[in-house]
């Protein structure tokens, strides 16, 4: 897997008119379905008269969980264009949502693919797209005398403590980029009596 991934710099919006109906499109970050539900309801209270609401989110460091949603519109023609806009900018972490008021004149299924994927792309284009580093989280447990030789190894490596306990026995965390955590790992694991547990 990659050691870095793209996703959508802040939130993004955008509107296309078309045949009279208004598409609304939203960009959100996101790291759960559960900020899915939760940005779908304060749309839904912001646009408490429109008809639609269709949506794509892609998940995990390398997309793994996706889903799209044609909330109401025929089969394929509103989710998915807007997830082909979502994975053709190879976006994780990342929930593109349009809406939509019904202007009074039919689209057809090509019209709305169009239209939903537009907007979605005018929305991404508004958020901006921006290369995120993974990082992996290590938590080391130590005796106090093994101090010294663990803040080497991460000034070595050029990271930093974030929760730690200094007492008889020691533990901190360090988050560490992946291009060097199995090296950092390795080093770790050297030294007699470390214990080193890899947190998510």
């Amino acid at each position: 897997m990659a050691d870095s991934y793209h996703t959508i710099k802040k939130r993004g919006e955008s509107l296309l008119k078309e045949k009279g109906s208004k598409f609304f499109g939203y960009t959100f970050k996101v790291r759960s379905e559960d900020a899915v539900i939760a940005y779908l309801d304060e749309l839904k209270k912001k646009h408490h008269s429109a008809r639609h609401f269709c949506y794509a989110y892609r998940i995990g460091p390398g997309g793994e969980r996706y889903r799209s949603n044609d909330d109401g519109e025929p089969s394929h023609s509103a989710g998915d264009p807007i997830l082909r806009q979502i994975q053709g900018k190879e976006l994780t972490y990342s929930l593109v949502v349009v809406v939509r008021y019904f202007g009074g004149t039919k689209l057809g299924v090509g019209g709305l693919i169009q239209a939903y994927g537009e907007a979605a792309l005018l929305a991404i284009q508004d958020s901006g797209i921006k290369e995120v580093e993974r990082t992996q989280w290590f938590k080391v447990d130590f005796a106090y005398a093994q101090m010294s030789e663990v803040m080497r190894l991460l000034k070595k490596y050029e990271l930093e403590m974030e929760e730690h306990d200094f007492n008889i026995t020691c533990s901190l965390q360090a988050e560490a980029p992946f291009r060097v955590a199995v090296e950092f790992m390795e080093e770790l694991n050297a030294i007699p009596f470390i214990k080193v547990t890899l947190d998510s």
